[in-house]
């Protein structure tokens, strides 16, 4: 079964790799690399990561779906903008190296 890494994982990780900086500095780190990221997408602008990905915000356009408990009934869905992630090559070629159960 595949495990979650969370940001708690990841700041205690790089805090053990790194020998200098503390859990709280590399937890400032992360946060603030997160909150650019979200301020970045928020304009509309991407994000790209070298060999990781590139995040991007596309619009999806409006439609009509059906409620699941009462398929006769439409529901209109409205426009939205969604994050979009496309995988970067490096991560590509490592993701597909797990082996399918």
């Amino acid at each position: 079964m595949a495990r979650t890494l969370t940001k708690r994982d990841l700041v205690n990780r790089i805090s053990a790799d790194s020998k200098n900086l503390t859990q709280s500095e590399v937890f400032d780190v992360i946060q603030k690399a997160v909150g650019i990221i979200t301020e970045t997408l928020g304009r509309g602008d991407r994000v790209v990561i070298r060999n990781f990905g590139t995040f991007q915000v596309k619009t999806v356009k409006a439609k009509v779906g059906r409620n699941p408990k009462n398929p006769a009934k439409d529901v209109p869905i409205p426009a939205r903008s969604v994050v979009k992630f496309k995988v970067g090559k490096t991560l590509k070629e490592t993701v597909v190296k797990i082996k399918v159960a």
